[in-house]
C-alpha cells in the first residue's frame, strides 16, 4: 500500500474519474460554434486538421461577469495543447537534462588536470610531503611538540651541510610554536599571559648541545621538544632532532630558562599564577643529554690562543624583547676559532653558560683557546676549545666548551675516533 502511494506520487496515473470529466470536457469544448474553449477563443468547426494550423483573428476580448478574459493568440501552443500525440508530463520527462551536468563536470575536471600538470607539483621524494607547511603539532597527549623543517639553500654552509646557527634557529622556533600551540602565547615573545602582566620574558641560562651528524640541503628534519622543571625557579627544554626519512638521531639539546623582568632587566621568582600555566605541560623525566659538570675555565687576554675585537650587534640581531637573539652569541664565539679547525673538523659538542644580556650598542670581543696543538692541520684526534664572549670593558656575556671531530672525508673516512662528548 505505502509502495503505491510513493510510486503514484512520482508516476501519476489517471484515474476513472478524470478520464471521465476529460473525456467530456473535450466534448463540450468546441462543440458549438458559439462555445469558447479553455482560452476563450471561439471555436469554429473544421473537417479537417489543416484548419487548426490557420492562424486565429483576433476576437474582441470576452467579458464574463463583467471581467475580461485573457486570450492567448499563440497557434503553435494552441496545435500543441490540442493536438492528441502530446506525452503526458511524468517524473522522467521532468528531470533535467544530464548530459549538459555531465558535460560541465568534464570540462572542469578537464582544466584541473591540465593546471596540475603545468604545476608539477608531485614531489620527487615522499618524505617531502611530511609537514609541508612547517606548522607543527602537539603529540603525546599534550605534552610534545612536534614539527618538521626542510633544509633551505640558503642554510647551508661551505660544507653543504647545514650550519650550527640553523640547527639551534629550529630549536628556538619550535620552542616558540610548542607555547603558541597550547595557547599559552601573551604579548610578549614566548610569554604566557600571567608573564605579560607582570612584564616577565624569558631568558636562557644554559646549554647543551650534541650534534650526531649536520643535515644537507633538501633534507627533512623532525624536531620534538617539551619542558620539565628544574630547580626552584627554572624550566628545562629539551629537543630530539631527527633525520625525517631515516629515524637516525641529527642533535639532542638541553637547556635551562629563568625569568627577567623585561623593565628592570634583573631575575625573577616564578609566580604562582604563572607556574600554574606551565605546570600541567611539565613531563617528568631526566634530560636527552648529560649536564657537562666540568667547570669553565676562566680565559682573558694573556691565557687565550686567539681574538677576535671589534664586534658590533646589528638591529637585525635584536630580538622583539630588544636583546640580542641568543643563536648570535654562537656565531660570535666561533669567530675566534681559527680556520685550520673550521676547515677540518666539525662541531660535535656545545656547552654554554650566557651570564649577561648584550645590548645594541655594546661592543664584543671573542676569545678562544684551543687545548690541542695544531700543526699540519689534519690531526687524527678531537679538539676541546674553550670560549669567552665578552665587552671590550671586560664584563663577561656567555662563556663555552666546543668539542670537535675531523670531518668525515670519501676517501679517507672518518679521521679519527669521534669525542666521548658526542656520542
Amino acid at each position: 500500500m505505502v509502495a503505491s502511494i510513493a510510486a503514484s506520487a512520482f508516476f501519476p496515473t489517471p484515474s476513472s474519474s478524470s478520464s471521465a470529466a476529460s473525456a467530456k470536457a473535450s466534448k463540450t469544448i468546441g462543440e458549438g460554434p458559439g462555445s469558447l474553449d479553455v482560452r476563450g477563443i471561439v471555436a469554429k468547426p473544421t473537417s479537417s486538421s489543416a484548419a487548426m494550423q490557420e492562424k486565429v483573428k483576433v476576437q474582441p476580448v470576452p467579458k464574463i461577469n463583467g471581467a475580461k478574459v485573457g486570450l492567448k493568440v499563440e497557434t503553435q501552443k494552441a496545435d500543441e495543447e490540442s493536438s492528441p500525440s502530446s506525452a503526458p508530463r511524468t517524473f522522467y520527462n521532468q528531470l533535467p537534462d544530464w548530459s549538459v551536468l555531465l558535460a560541465a563536470v568534464t570540462t572542469i575536471f578537464l582544466a584541473a588536470e591540465k593546471q596540475w600538470t603545468l604545476l608539477d607539483w608531485k614531489p620527487r621524494r615522499p618524505d617531502m610531503l611530511a609537514d609541508a607547511f612547517g606548522l607543527g603539532k602537539i603529540v603525546q597527549d599534550g605534552l610534545v611538540f612536534k614539527q618538521n623543517f626542510s633544509i633551505r639553500s640558503y642554510e647551508i654552509g661551505a660544507d653543504r651541510t647545514a650550519s650550527i646557527e640553523t640547527l639551534m634557529n629550529h630549536l628556538q622556533e619550535t620552542a616558540l610554536n610548542h607555547v603558541k600551540s597550547a595557547g599559552l602565547m601573551g604579548d610578549g615573545f614566548g610569554a604566557t599571559p600571567e608573564m605579560s602582566k607582570r612584564n616577565l620574558i624569558w631568558v636562557v641560562t644554559k646549554m647543551r648541545v650534541l650534534i650526531e651528524r649536520y643535515p644537507s640541503w633538501g633534507d627533512v628534519v623532525e624536531v620534538d621538544t617539551w619542558v620539565g622543571p628544574t630547580g626552584k625557579n627554572g624550566m628545562r627544554r629539551d629537543w630530539h632532532v631527527r633525520d625525517h626519512r631515516s629515524g637516525q638521531t641529527i642533535l639532542r639539546a638541553t637547556s635551562v630558562w629563568v625569568m627577567m623582568n623585561k623593565n628592570t632587566r634583573k631575575l625573577s621568582k616564578v609566580p604562582e599564577e604563572v607556574r600554574a600555566e606551565i605546570g600541567p605541560y611539565f613531563v617528568e623525566r631526566a634530560a636527552i643529554v648529560d649536564e657537562d659538570s666540568r667547570k669553565l675555565p676562566k680565559l682573558d687576554e694573556d691565557t687565550t690562543d686567539y681574538i677576535k675585537k671589534g664586534l658590533t650587534p646589528r638591529w637585525g640581531d635584536l630580538d622583539v624583547n630588544q636583546h640580542v637573539n641568543n643563536v648570535k652569541y654562537i656565531g660570535w664565539i666561533l669567530e675566534s676559532a681559527p680556520i685550520s679547525i673550521l676547515e677540518n673538523h666539525e662541531l660535535a659538542s656545545m656547552s654554554l653558560e650566557y651570564r649577561r644580556e648584550c645590548g645594541r650598542d655594546s661592543v664584543l670581543q671573542s676569545l678562544t683557546a684551543v687545548s690541542n696543538d695544531l700543526t699540519d692541520g689534519l690531526v687524527e684526534s678531537g679538539i676541546e676549545c674553550q670560549h669567552l664572549l665578552q665587552l671590550e670593558c671586560g664584563t663577561e656575556l656567555v662563556k663555552g666548551r666546543t668539542e670537535w671531530r675531523p670531518k668525515h672525508s670519501p676517501a679517507l673516512g672518518n679521521m679519527g675516533p669521534t669525542p666521548g662528548g658526542s656520542a
